[in-house]
């Protein structure tokens, strides 16, 4: 531990000034993080900061980065257990730093013991306000929000955490540019209407209302994971929808056979190669539905569905859900965006977008909503 006696000890509820990020539950004794880009804020004054965090996994490891005055400055696998980080030593006392601790990877549906907490601060200084940003964005997706294959070499193949990052994506690099605070729910290999192998217990509407209960087990359940979100406590002007990547994959993937029911499940293709008509209506239903949860949930919030990073077969049906729900509706805050394809050149690891993708896809999206908060 450290030499520095001026060092004192906060419990998380106790520290004053500790904003936090990411949805989540009221309680911050501990708080815990379940979404990528969740984590907390400070404005410390002091040399040296260390936190107390505790994480669990069964497969599944969590990563947090660091971030100091905006710029990112270590990241780290968290292990299993309780135990005591330091994040900075040996600074100007005198200086106010930003800190921020951001857990890079999403929630881990398949991990039933997947827990991240923050317990406790240590700190030989003062903690300032941190105040909020002028605007507040919901970025809702899948492996691309999640940041899947936006770090680690091309070559990298293997499914796992170090290959997600919350910080090298477009989510995290929109809302720097745009001065907002974001917040993401998000899931690798899921869809509006199923996942990318077509199952269709992986589809993101079904879960939207709840804290977190894309995640399983006792433990997380008795942590209010399943409790329903209170909207009202956090509203943003613009959700981003970035989802039919996986809808569009489900059509090339084989059936999936529910291991309860018996009942298969499949996207079909035409002979031609065309999609099946009254699949892709499921998709456009499913889709026009999401839209109807995502304007009652936010009612003065722009909505933003956004696609294209690994291709599009799926814009036209976007398109026509998106026309539909507003005939309906007469909804005027809502528009369709296509984000640029990721290139040879832009591909990062697990043939997923890497960052320079997720920056040209950052700056389209950022120029976009732009031009729409004006109105």
């Amino acid at each position: 531990m450290s030499h520095n006696k001026r060092l004192k000890t906060y419990p998380l509820a106790k520290a004053k000034h500790v904003k936090v990020h990411g949805r989540t539950t009221p309680t911050l004794t501990p708080l815990t993080l379940f979404w990528t880009g969740s984590g907390i804020e400070l404005n410390m004054k002091g040399s040296e900061l260390w936190i107390e965090i505790e994480a669990d996994y069964q497969m599944y490891e969590s990563w947090i980065s660091i971030v100091v005055n905006g710029v990112p400055m270590s990241r780290l696998m968290v292990t299993t257990g309780r135990h005591w980080i330091c994040l900075l030593r040996g600074l100007n006392s005198d200086t106010v730093k930003n800190v921020r601790v951001v857990k890079d990877v999403q929630p881990m549906s398949s991990d039933p013991r997947c827990l991240l907490q923050i317990h406790a601060l240590k700190v030989d200084g003062e903690l300032l306000p941190v105040p909020d940003k002028p605007l507040k964005i919901e970025f809702i997706g899948d492996s691309i929000t999640s940041g899947e294959g936006s770090i680690g070499a091309k070559e990298e193949t293997d499914w796992v955490p170090m290959l997600f990052t919350a910080l090298r994506n477009y989510t995290a690099i929109t809302a720097e540019a745009l001065h907002a605070d974001y917040r993401v729910f998000s899931q690798s290999g899921w869809g509006v209407l199923t996942s990318w192998d077509n199952n269709p217990h992986g589809n993101i509407p079904a879960y939207y209302e709840q804290i977190c209960s894309v995640l399983t087990g006792e433990r997380n359940e008795a942590l209010g994971a399943f409790a329903d979100h209170d909207f009202t406590s956090w509203q943003p002007d613009v959700v981003v929808v970035n989802l039919g990547t996986n809808d569009g994959g489900a059509f090339y993937s084989p059936a999936w056979t529910d291991p309860v029911s018996g009942k298969v499940h499949k996207q079909r293709l035409n002979e031609d190669g065309t999609f099946n008509e009254e699949d892709v209506q499921a998709f456009e239903n499913a889709a026009e539905h999401f839209l109807v949860k995502l304007r009652t949930s936010n009612p003065a919030a722009h909505i933003v569905w956004a696609y294209g990073m690994l291709g599009t077969p799926m814009m036209p049906a976007i398109y026509r859900a998106v026309d539909a729900y507003k005939k309906k509706t007469k909804d005027r805050k809502v528009s369709v965006f296509q984000l640029p394809n990721t290139t040879e050149e832009t591909i990062g690891s697990r043939s997923h977008p890497g960052l320079s993708a997720h920056t040209k896809a950052a700056d389209e999206l950022t120029r976009y909503l732009r031009e729409i908060l004006k109105n």
